[in-house]
């Protein structure tokens, strides 16, 4: 029997991609590989040469997950791959109304997700990673480099915790400039710059969520920032477009319709997601009142985001071109969680030829990186976090006064 419901995919909206829509043209998938298959979990990853919607859901006896990937065929030629660990096959099949059936055998029965890997928009073709097994498990597999000890909530003069996330990685090579230059190879070199700068500076501490041509889930890189406990996330990115002569930089921070569908999944299951920053917790809580707190710490959090934000663009401004002189809002997932301020910086567009050459030159990346660098460093000293050394002598931050709020009762809501 279905021991799970349907889980709908409808990650892009039909305006989206609408010359996709009216040509009919079906989905094709051009690969599917198997990724770290253990006796507990695994991850399938499936290349299509565009998005489309899926349902998921598992089956009994024998164990199964099972994936419709709706208007979809498979590619001419694709190799299914043979089982390993806990999954036992693959195989598929077309249904009515042009919907491919993927059928996932395994060995034992554990609950399984999809999220698509490289959302429209980036150049990269799109990616669907359905994780097998318990979300742990498959997240650790294939010894990711461990994130650096956390800093404890009552450290004194510690060092303000930066999450350097380099955008795409593994399998997913993100935007390819017109002269071969791969995305992921080089956000992972301005990552690293920008990390060796931050570890440079008294007072900060950079930790990378890749230090390696390493393939992660979008929500895996919040995750190991929240291991850390990092005061603030920045990730990476070099963005593509069809006008190659489009040039400059951007820098993103979550919007308030983000943020709202990252509340609803907070407090959907809110008995088993971690903590809040500065010991919040929204498990003992009743509804209204986690949604109160929550709703406060996203507030406060995308003030905070977008303060930094603006500081990270004026500096990037200074040291070339920008493309957008307004820090601009998305739903991207890597900026969702909800209480540490992050950032998306589009550095530069690859598809523009000359910045292409420029993201290949060290000197240019580590430009790029000072940049960076500079409008974290000045959000830090007119905003030092609680207990870090930049908040020597200044009253506490916003995380501490929430989490005394949270302590002291309940609040009223009106």
């Amino acid at each position: 029997m279905i021991r799970r419901g349907f889980l709908i995919g409808f990650l892009l909206a039909a305006s989206v991609m609408p010359a996709a829509r009216a040509s009919h043209t079906r989905a094709d998938v051009r690969a599917v590989a198997v990724m770290d298959s253990s006796d507990q979990a695994a991850g399938v990853s499936f290349h299509l040469s565009r998005t489309t919607t899926y349902s998921l859901f598992t089956l009994e006896h024998p164990s199964r997950v099972v994936i419709d990937l709706h208007d979809a065929r498979l590619g001419s030629g694709v190799h299914l791959p043979s089982g390993a660990g806990i999954l036992a096959g693959i195989r598929t099949a077309s249904r009515p109304n042009g919907t491919l059936r993927v059928v996932m055998q395994l060995n034992a029965a554990v609950p399984a997700t999809a999220e698509w890997a490289s959302p429209g928009g980036r150049g990269a073709a799109p990616q669907l990673w359905v994780s097998i097994g318990r979300k742990a498990d498959v997240a650790q597999l294939g010894a990711p480099r461990p994130v650096h000890p956390a800093h404890a909530p009552a450290d004194s003069d510690r060092d303000v915790v930066v999450a350097v996330d380099a955008g795409h990685g593994g399998q997913d090579p993100g935007a390819i400039g017109h002269g071969g230059t791969r995305e992921k190879d080089v956000v992972l070199a301005i990552a690293r710059a920008l990390a060796e700068r931050i570890n440079a500076e008294p007072g900060m501490r950079a930790v990378l969520t890749r230090d390696r041509d390493e393939f992660l889930l979008l929500r895996e890189r919040i995750h190991r920032a929240r291991l850390a406990k990092a005061d603030l996330f920045v990730s990476v990115h070099a963005d593509s477009i069809a006008n190659r002569e489009v040039a400059g930089s951007s820098v993103y921070v979550l919007s308030e319709h983000g943020a709202t569908d990252e509340a609803a999944r907070w407090l959907a299951e809110r008995q088993n997601s971690a903590d809040l920053m500065g010991g919040v917790t929204l498990s003992d809580k009743d509804s209204t009142l986690a949604s109160v707190l929550l709703d406060l710490t996203q507030s406060a959090n995308i003030s905070a985001s977008m303060t930094a934000a603006q500081g990270v663009l004026g500096a990037l401004s200074r040291a070339g071109e920008v493309r957008k002189p307004q820090v601009q809002q998305a739903g991207f997932v890597v900026l969702k969680s909800p209480d540490i301020p992050s950032m998306l910086v589009e550095t530069a567009y690859i598809s523009n030829p000359t910045e292409e050459r420029r993201l290949r030159s060290a000197p240019h990346q580590t430009k790029l990186a000072a940049a960076i660098f500079t409008g974290l460093h000045d959000y830090f000293e007119r905003n030092p976090p609680s207990g870090t050394h930049f908040a020597r002598g200044q009253a506490p931050g916003g995380a501490a006064v929430l989490a005394g709020a949270a302590a002291a009762g309940p609040i009223s809501a009106r």
